[in-house]
């Protein structure tokens, strides 16, 4: 019963203790509890600034990023229009050397053709001569095999000559 009423000295014997307590833990305890605290709270602000600050970095990188795929992208398209352009003025000229070479190699050809024309020409018309020639020389043979024939070969020939 003496706990659920106590007495006045027990209530001033606790009042003492628990303000020296108080007392006590104000200048031992609180002091570098609160220091603790204020340090974990700046820690956590710091955390924090840091944090807003690698975002913020991090959005600059993003879209500094995102700016240097735009210009790579760029830079490809040109490289590739480049390399197009290029490429089709390769392919012009090489059709161009092509057709020059062609119309050269023809041209080379169509005279090569006229010559060996002209030669087998030429050598029908040899051919024909010594023909011509031998056909005449055994008719002539045949002719001026008779003595009277002979005379009157020359004399129409004379005639010939005088006539011309």
């Amino acid at each position: 019963m003496d706990l659920v009423t106590p007495s006045i000295g027990l209530i001033f014997w606790t009042g003492i203790s628990f303000i020296c307590l108080l007392i006590l833990l104000r200048k031992f305890a609180w002091k570098p509890i609160l220091g603790a605290i204020h340090e974990r709270e700046q820690s956590i602000d710091e955390a924090l600034n840091k944090a807003e600050l690698a975002k913020q970095e991090m959005a600059r990188l993003t879209s500094q990023n995102q700016d240097l795929m735009q210009q790579a992208r760029a830079e490809r398209d040109e490289i590739l229009k480049e390399a197009k352009t290029l490429k089709d003025g390769i392919l012009n000229e090489a059709k161009k050397q092509a057709q020059v070479e062609g119309a050269k190699l023809i041209e080379k050809a169509k005279i090569e053709i006229e010559n060996q024309k002209k030669a087998a020409l030429a050598e029908v018309k040899d051919q024909v001569s010594s023909l011509s020639l031998e056909i005449a020389e055994r008719v002539l043979r045949t002719q001026l095999d008779d003595k009277a024939k002979q005379e009157t070969l020359v004399a129409n020939l004379l005639k010939d000559v005088e006539l011309n």
